[in-house]
């Protein structure tokens, strides 16, 4: 049984809690690979999706979790809301909560915000990505790729590579893998890198070599041009050039190890093409792992909701 109404991070998530999504998000993906896509699990409760920043794989993967477990879902832009009126969140929220509004999946362009809204409402809040704090569901998904293909999380090695720095992915993945028992090592440019991240646990690398030496997941990270401000390195070209992973890294890895990335990929730029489409590539199973794994949190705060609220 999750412990709250709302999940905003994996932080404050305890690892029994992470280990119940991930348990439920496999029997939630035999549903899904059995065809099953009408289950009344979420029948009568409505889901809004409340997206301040573009998305696709999150977005739709909550909208047909929401849809293939029977709830009814309506999807709002920023774009075409009242916030470009003027109108706060605090406001929004209360709005869609006098609606009577079961959860809401919110992306918001500013850390926080989920953890604000759900002070304000009833609703069980989701958090989608949050500035560059978390993206704990994208993380959970994470895990239970690893989890599926190796049977275990406890005594893995994850190396994250790139813009760690304005990442909400590789924060949930630090603060979830970490507390099941995997070693994080991260390696990025010294200007895209946070500072001081190895308090939170992470192994902090001076060269490629380091990091995916011996890794089970080897995660790309997307260089996220719309966060940053300029100088942060040269050029596109040069950041392949130097930070990359090229095919030939994949040997340092462990003999099994797959190749992960939250999407969309910029080919060339953070993988090879070849490591994108390889035998090794767990990126498009990423994305049904990622549906499964929205199924799961709302079947489990249906659950809390019926017992607590």
């Amino acid at each position: 049984m999750l412990k709250g109404k709302d999940l905003l991070g994996l932080y404050h998530t305890s690892a029994e809690e992470i280990l119940e999504i991930l348990d439920r998000t496999a029997e939630m993906k035999k549903l899904l690979t059995s065809g099953r896509k009408s289950e009344k699990t979420l029948a009568g409760t409505a889901l809004i999706t409340l997206f301040y920043e573009n998305s696709t794989r999150t977005r739709t993967s909550f909208e047909l979790a929401g849809k293939y477990l029977g709830a009814h879902e309506v999807n709002i832009a920023a774009s075409s809301s009242s916030v470009q009126k003027g109108e706060t969140l605090i406001d929004t929220g209360k709005t869609l909560d006098s609606m009577k509004i079961d959860y809401i999946a919110i992306r918001h362009p500013l850390a926080g915000a989920p953890a604000l809204l759900a002070k304000n409402v009833h609703a069980s809040v989701v958090n989608a990505g949050d500035g560059m704090n978390e993206h704990p569901t994208q993380a959970l998904l994470d895990m239970f790729t690893l989890r599926e293909h190796f049977g275990r999380i406890k005594g893995l090695k994850v190396a994250i590579l790139g813009d760690i720095k304005h990442s909400r992915v590789a924060k949930s993945n630090l603060f979830g893998l970490t507390k099941l028992g995997a070693e994080v090592y991260m390696y990025a440019p010294a200007t895209l890198m946070p500072k001081e991240i190895e308090k939170l646990g992470a192994h902090v690398c001076t060269s490629m070599e380091e990091a995916i030496e011996g890794a089970h997941g080897v995660m790309g990270l997307r260089i996220q041009l719309e966060r940053q401000k300029g100088g942060l390195f040269p050029s596109l070209s040069e950041y392949s050039k130097f930070y990359g992973v090229k095919d030939k890294m994949l040997a340092l890895a462990a003999k099994d190890a797959i190749i992960m990335h939250p999407g969309p990929v910029n080919r060339g730029i953070e993988l090879t093409p070849s490591l994108i489409d390889g035998e090794s590539s767990r990126i498009n199973e990423q994305v049904t792992n990622g549906l499964s794994t929205r199924m799961a949190l709302l079947s489990l705060l249906k659950e809390y909701r019926e017992k607590n609220l």
